[in-house]
């Protein structure tokens, strides 16, 4: 079940120039389902990435980190690689090893060093990577590179989504046209921190070289990191920008003109995506917008909506329909602004004023809060009256079904 999100329709999903998908059925985890992909990209573009501050990273990640950071010396990224059905977390020196023979063995395919290739998991952690499957699987995705196939991709790297995540923009600029499209994946473990959550997105925009890294960082705060289902940071979390550089477009500093045009639309796009993780959540039947303003800074304001937002007892009545709302009231009590006067503390519950002045608003109705609560999109706006801040952050509810998913994962 998902929230108010239609399926991507391939003919909505642009091409990007100088950017291209293959998709094999490796027979990872399960026989005859999409479960490998692989991107390759021009020569010239540009990669950047942020990743899991878990510190139990798989090791996909950490050979990640390892090849973005060689980037120039050994030669830039032209490929990526993504397996779903087995993270390869938890699985010590043997998965480092089989991450670096996935690179090895796609770099001779392609033609291309092996410290050129980004290795990507998602699936069930502490199982050995069944690498001979992936191995043998990679020719096939190589075989039929395309730039047109991003709604397979999208479908290649779920898990427990229950339906493939993927969008398109483009955006006007002086210079001329930009093409963005982006996939994700993700519906449970879901609480990045870096930022099982993956995020792609390719643009034919040029950027300098280390202007791209910068902005991921920057994109990720404002989309993926404040996104919450669960409240588990996953081991493999990773979200990718990749600038092909084969539009007219060719952005040289942060002060050119067409910067703050593309950032922008990279922004919205990223939050589209991210969004849609939350309403695809396992088991969710509400989408919410945690909203706090009046802070002194954005970083206690976020401290405030991700308390709410991953609260399960603020979750279950969300479920529930209930108008719990002293449970709201507790986690932002409880989120760490030590110095918080609650007495200038207000809040809303879509269009109703709950709390005034840290108390029951006394012209609210329970009738009121029943209203907004059946409702599928809700929003919860809080008031710390303490400064001019504000954070968002975007959750869904917590229903039976979320367990029932993660109960049966592994069947």
């Amino acid at each position: 079940m998902t929230v108010n999100l239609p399926l991507p329709q391939k003919a909505d999903l642009k091409p990007v120039k100088g950017f291209e998908m293959g998709i094999a059925e490796a027979g990872i985890k399960k026989a005859n389902r999409k479960d490998l992909l692989v991107m390759t990209l021009a020569p010239g573009s540009q990669v950047a990435g942020v990743f899991t501050l878990n510190r139990f990273c798989a090791a996909p990640v950490q050979v990640c980190r390892q090849h973005l950071a060689q980037e120039g010396r050994k030669g830039e990224i032209r490929a990526l690689v993504v397996n779903t059905g087995n993270a390869n977390a938890g699985t010590g020196e043997q998965g480092m090893q089989h991450a670096l023979e996935t690179c090895a063995a796609l770099a001779k395919d392609l033609k291309i060093n092996p410290e050129q290739i980004l290795p990507f998991s998602t699936g069930v952690i502490l199982e050995p990577l069944p690498i001979d499957k992936i191995i043998n699987a990679l020719p096939t995705a190589v075989s039929n590179l395309g730039e047109d196939n991003w709604l397979d991709a999208a479908q290649a790297i779920m898990t427990t989504d229950t339906q493939p995540k993927a969008t398109s923009a483009t955006v006007e600029t002086p210079e001329g046209l930009v093409t963005i499209t982006g996939i994700c994946k993700g519906a449970g473990m879901i609480h990045p921190n870096m930022a099982t959550m993956l995020g792609f997105i390719a643009t034919d925009a040029g950027f300098a070289p280390g202007l791209l890294s910068n902005l991921t960082r920057e994109i990720a705060d404002l989309s993926f990191n404040a996104i919450t289902i669960d409240g588990d940071t996953s081991t493999n979390d990773s979200f990718i920008i990749m600038a092909t550089g084969q539009s007219s477009v060719q952005i040289k500093s942060i002060n050119d003109a067409n910067y703050e045009i593309v950032r922008d639309a990279l922004v919205a796009l990223s939050r589209q995506l991210a969004q849609m993780i939350v309403r695809d959540g396992e088991g969710a039947t509400k989408f919410m917008t945690i909203e706090v303003v009046g802070g002194k800074t954005p970083e206690e304001c976020r401290l405030v909506a991700k308390a709410v937002a991953h609260s399960p007892l603020v979750k279950t009545a969300f479920f529930a329909s209930d108008p719990n709302l002293g449970r709201i009231l507790a986690a932002i009590g409880y989120a760490g602004i030590t110095d918080l006067d609650v007495n200038r503390v207000q809040m809303w519950l879509g269009d109703v004023w709950v709390a005034k002045d840290g108390g029951r608003n006394p012209s609210y109705q329970e009738a009121d809060g029943q209203r907004v609560m059946q409702a599928q999109e809700i929003t919860v706006k809080i008031d710390l009256g303490r400064g001019s801040t504000s954070q968002t952050i975007w959750t869904c509810d917590l229903s039976h079904e979320y367990v029932s998913i993660n109960a049966d994962y592994r069947s």
